[in-house]
């Protein structure tokens, strides 16, 4: 632990780097923030499927109409009533907060939703490049903050979850993340530093259940790091826990109704974390500060593993629902239909057998990374920044193996060994400017941009694809994500439609009608309900859609969705349509005819 605190800044350069490193972050913002404006934001106006920033707009639309904080349902979506959804208010509010002040300066709501759109993804850009550079600084040195800069700014571009329109939680969790990380890095010369590493632990495992492992990871490292070192670790494990139990205790309060205190729910914060969260935080901190608990190693081995079976006890026996797989209660046909087809939730294997060239996209630079830190265990001397950038890096590499929507946060992970790496073949080439040592120097470089192996994905696929990658640059919107596809169907007067799940989002944001469908776990019901719509006979869409009362059916040719509807019953009433068999209780919109979206309307008599 000498070696660690040695190679640490002193307070007064902390301040000075501090400034320095948030320029940078700013810097690459501006750039990020250019390329877009260039492009024309287009993500604004083709949402490219980003089903959840679109709800994730109507519910901040919804609130700023009147719904209640504690009232997360989704009246639009689903059977009459709708279904409560599992995300969480502390997102919402700030959106909210931009779009009034946005609205009050501008005039105009529609402009405040995009000053939004684009304000937050940015701003949650801009803090997690800083974080990164931190990171990196904290575990190479002033040398590796540059290529952090370099490298994590265009990882977190091409990753796609801080583009404009991205309204969806996952940028806020991996900047949280990225922030309890570079916070804990910095904790021996920073007082306050595990305070706020913990508090932002707590906000991203608050804000969603998909952050549990790398919270879990880090909570075990500051555990483990108290163990080895009591002298050095002491205080930061009982700040961080005390900062993590506090937290989580202030959002249980502010964001669950007193009604639904006892109520347990495994995909969203509820008094299950909180509780895990308060033992965990709070025992973590007694340990450290308990001299009889905290005294010699092994007192502090045995207390945390006293902790660890008390924390399991309780999830065993309150919550042993919550042990299970996330989607294991989902109805077989949703997972066979719906789940089993959903992107980011394949598995390595999965995408290794489908689209093999995006492998490499995914997953190059997190396994360059993890060769990097092995060489480094090897090598040796092992310090407490390796064990959490290690730790960290490794869960995340397995829960991307497990489903692709982890190698967001490996890739991010990855670049703190990355711009060491890099840092240092640079310092061998300003100490020996040879030719060799230049070209290897920009060899690294290169192999360690993610964007260079997404390229090269792009590449392999539009060789191997050619048709596919020419069909969707075409000017048709095959899978009808974009705005001005929803026009027709916004213009006509508001009612239910049936719709396939993936319109079901922006119809939502794009029109005042309600659907039955939307690609959300929870919407069982009313996923169930389109179903049984599309795959049963035109009499039983019939009357389906009059007990429903149904007034519209949108249909997408060029979905995927509905090309697989369409050949898991081929007699279906979906099927028909796609054929051009329009039941006589159907009438076609004829000046949707040929759009991407074709609507028919249910006629009176029908």
């Amino acid at each position: 632990m000498t070696t660690a605190l040695a190679a640490m800044p002193s307070k007064n350069d902390a301040r000075a780097s501090w400034r320095a490193d948030l320029m940078l972050a700013l810097l690459a913002t501006l750039v990020a923030f250019a390329v877009n404006a260039f492009g024309g934001f287009r993500e604004l106006t083709n949402a490219g499927g980003d089903n959840d920033s679109l709800l994730r707009l109507v519910e901040v639309r919804d609130m700023l109409a009147g719904q209640g904080w504690f009232d997360l349902h989704q009246y639009r979506m689903g059977p009459e009533g709708g279904f409560v959804m599992h995300w969480s208010r502390l997102v919402d509010a700030p959106l909210a907060a931009i779009v009034l002040v946005a609205s009050a300066l501008t005039g105009s709501m529609a402009l405040a939703e995009n000053v939004a759109q684009v304000l937050w993804p940015a701003l949650f850009f801009c803090l997690a490049v800083f974080f990164t550079a931190r990171a990196a600084r904290s575990f190479a040195g002033e040398g590796a903050v540059l290529p952090a800069v370099v490298v994590g700014a265009a990882a977190l571009h091409f990753i796609g979850i801080f583009a404009p329109g991205a309204l969806d939680h996952h940028n806020v969790q991996l900047t949280l993340t990225m922030a309890s990380l570079s916070l804990l890095l910095e904790a021996p010369v920073r007082r306050w530093a595990a305070l706020f590493s913990g508090l932002c632990a707590a906000l991203t495992l608050a804000i969603g259940m998909e952050t549990a492992p790398y919270v879990a990871t880090i909570g075990a490292c500051v555990a483990m790091l108290l163990v080895v070192d009591a002298s050095g670790e002491r205080l930061i494990a009982r700040d961080f826990g005390l900062g993590f139990a506090g937290v989580s205790a202030l959002v249980f309060v502010t964001t669950i109704p007193m009604s639904a205190w006892g109520q347990a729910q495994c995909d969203a914060f509820s008094t299950v974390q909180f509780l895990v969260a308060a033992i965990a935080g709070t025992g973590l901190a007694a340990i450290a500060s308990v001299d009889a608990a905290g005294h010699t190693r092994r007192r502090r081995l045995m207390s945390l593993g006293l902790l660890a079976l008390v924390l399991g006890a309780v999830v065993v026996s309150l919550f042993p629902q919550c042990l299970a797989a996330p989607y294991a209660n989902l109805d077989p046909r949703l997972k066979e239909l719906w789940l089993d087809h959903i992107d980011e939730a394949q598995s390595l294997l999965n995408l290794i057998m489908a689209d093999p060239a995006s492998v490499m996209a995914r997953y190059a630079t997190p396994l360059v990374a993890i060769v990097l830190m092995a060489l480094r265990l090897r090598r040796g001397p092992w310090r407490r920044q390796e064990t959490l950038v290690g730790a960290l890096l490794a869960v995340a590499f397995v829960v991307s193996a497990w489903q692709v929507r982890g190698s967001t946060f490996s890739i991010a992970f990855a670049v703190i060994p990355l711009s060491a790496w890099i840092a240092k073949w640079r310092e061998r080439a300003q100490t020996n400017p040879s030719r060799s040592v230049s070209l290897r120097m920009v060899a690294v470089w290169l192999v360690s941009v993610n964007a260079v192996w997404t390229g090269a994905a792009a590449a392999t696929s539009t060789a191997f694809e050619g048709n596919k990658a020419a069909a969707k640059g075409s000017g048709t919107d095959l899978a009808c994500e974009r705005k001005v596809s929803f026009a027709p169907l916004a213009q006509q007067p508001n009612t239910t439609v049936l719709a396939i799940s993936n319109l079901g989002s922006p119809i939502l944001a794009y029109s005042g009608h309600r659907v039955f469908a939307g690609p959300y776990h929870r919407n069982v019901a009313g996923d169930l309900l389109a179903l049984d719509a599309f795959l049963g006979s035109a009499n039983d869409a019939r009357t389906i859609l009059a007990n429903h009362h149904v007034g519209l059916v949108a249909l997408c040719r060029g979905s995927g969705e509905s090309q697989l509807l369409a050949a898991k019953a081929p007699d279906g009433f979906l099927a028909g349509l796609m054929r051009g068999s329009v039941p006589e209780w159907l009438e076609p919109i004829a000046e949707t005819r040929g759009n991407p979206i074709e609507l028919y309307r249910v006629r009176p008599s029908g």
